[in-house]
């Protein structure tokens, strides 16, 4: 099988069209790896990334965590921290439906990160959300297991 990450996401949709389905939320590039895809593990929080640091720190096998944030730009879900200890650990990237920090070290990085934005507010640590949960945002249904194509274009899913 060719490397998932050289496929163009505007290449595999016109090649598989409507067997995928496509994220309508325009999100920021922000991690050093532009193209990225894997199976999708998820966790569902708000304002609280304690799951999202531990789950990050066990090993990604080429996962895309996907982060239902709900939106929020109000803290930060990930940093440098976290997501170097991603890098570490295998992952292939991180979607956040909500916002990160260290913008500049994240660009550093290789591991694919898309968020709505930033903010150097940190998070609550209290450990509160779910995990390998379907999320829902952006028009599409995030299923753990399901794989996740990324590029400057946007974002694929299985439905």
């Amino acid at each position: 099988m060719e490397n998932e990450q050289s496929i163009s996401t505007a290449d595999l949709f016109d090649e598989r069209g409507d067997a995928l389905d496509s994220c309508a939320l325009q999100f920021q590039d922000l991690g050093a790896r532009r193209a990225f895809a894997g199976p999708i593990r998820t966790i569902r929080c708000f304002r609280d990334n304690a799951l999202v640091k531990s789950l990050l720190a066990t090993p990604g096998d080429g996962a895309v965590l996907v982060i239902d944030g709900r939106g929020s730009l109000e803290s930060a879900l990930m940093g440098d921290l976290i997501a170097a200890s991603a890098v570490e650990n295998g992952w292939a990237g991180v979607v956040i439906h909500g916002a990160v920090r260290d913008r500049t070290a994240l660009q550093e990085l290789d591991l694919g990160i898309k968020a709505l934005g930033s903010n150097p507010r940190k998070s609550a640590k209290d450990g509160v959300g779910e995990q390998d949960v379907p999320v829902e945002f952006g028009g599409v249904t995030f299923t753990p297991g399901k794989t996740l194509w990324a590029d400057e274009d946007g974002i694929l899913i299985e439905p």
